[in-house]
């Protein structure tokens, strides 16, 4: 059973930097996709950024130019810096894990991020 742990999360005023950590612990697939996705108050979950074990890279547009994600293979963390933060990427942001072999992503438990003067 794979476990994904997110870290970094709080609040922060706009303008400023957050840097998210996910760590995966378990067994994973030499072919994924590890990302971020973020659900704000009475809205859908939404992808914010993805990276596959390619190095490809997917970002919103809502956070291009802005948001950086990251991954390191040997120690099994992707991460997200984000710079610029606005009040719009106030949400609870999900770490996950896809891959072929599944049907649907596992999910971490979330991290509130809060951007607010």
């Amino acid at each position: 059973q794979l476990q994904l742990v997110e870290s970094g999360g709080g609040l922060v005023q706009p303008g400023g930097t957050l840097r998210l950590a996910c760590v995966y612990s378990g067994s994973l697939w030499h072919i994924n996709t590890m990302g971020w996705h973020r659900q704000a108050p009475g809205k859908q979950r939404e992808m914010v950024a993805l990276m596959n074990s390619g190095g490809a890279t997917n970002y919103a547009d809502s956070v291009k130019g802005r948001f950086t994600i990251s991954r390191d293979n040997a120690k099994n963390t992707v991460e997200l810096e984000m710079n610029n933060l606005k009040p719009d990427d106030t949400g609870v942001y999900f770490c996950s894990y896809n891959s072929p072999l599944q049907m649907e992503p596992y999910w971490g438990q979330g991290t509130q991020v809060t951007v607010s003067s």
